[in-house]
């Protein structure tokens, strides 16, 4: 009984290594992959930034007249304007090397500007229609997240508390409309928000 207990151990022992081993080497691969990466892309040359997605925020299309005497809604609004003095860009979901291999290594700070002015939008938008929302004003509150969410943010709170209006207001089918916008979205968020969405439609 005992050898073929020990012929066992020493099996499952030499499986153990070689698994270790294939996942050492594969890790040594990639790491080496992603290095090779960022140094072509660091020698990227600059190129020019005409094709960008700029954002322009409409405020004559969103609510600025609403609540316009709450502390909240006019931080809201200020940051909102300070940001569109610069540009706006969405980069949700690429990595400092796609970038750099795209528009070149020179323009990695300028681009990192840009997507966090940005991500600062989007959670600035959201903070303000949730403040309009628990004050009783759905219709301002959904104007402010569709504009969002047609920019591409991956806010998760911005679908949930869309999606909850659509559903007070009897519109299951613009819920249904956000899914593709989801679906498309270059995010970890994305399964989440789509989950949320699918909730709202049971």
């Amino acid at each position: 009984m005992k050898y073929p207990i020990f012929a066992s151990v020493v099996m499952f022992s030499l499986w153990l290594m070689f698994a270790i081993r294939r996942r050492r080497d594969r890790e040594e691969s990639e790491y080496q992959s992603f290095w090779d990466e960022e140094a072509k892309a660091n020698s990227t040359r600059k190129k020019p930034l005409d094709d960008l997605n700029y954002i322009t925020i409409p405020f004559d299309r969103l609510p600025t007249d609403v609540m316009s005497d709450d502390p909240g809604v006019i931080e809201c609004i200020e940051m909102l304007r300070t940001l569109a003095g610069s540009p706006i860009v969405n980069f949700t979901g690429l990595s400092n090397t796609e970038l750099k291999l795209k528009y070149g290594a020179p323009n990695i700070e300028l681009l990192s500007a840009y997507d966090q002015s940005y991500t600062l939008m989007v959670r600035e938008l959201d903070k303000w229609a949730h403040i309009l929302y628990k004050n009783d004003h759905p219709d301002e509150a959904r104007t402010i997240l569709e504009f969002a969410v047609d920019t591409g943010s991956d806010v998760s709170s911005t679908y949930e508390l869309l999606s909850t209006i659509y559903d007070a207001s009897g519109k299951k089918e613009k819920i249904k409309e956000l899914i593709p916008k989801a679906e498309a979205l270059n995010s970890l968020m994305r399964r989440s928000i789509l989950n949320k969405l699918n909730d709202h439609l049971q």
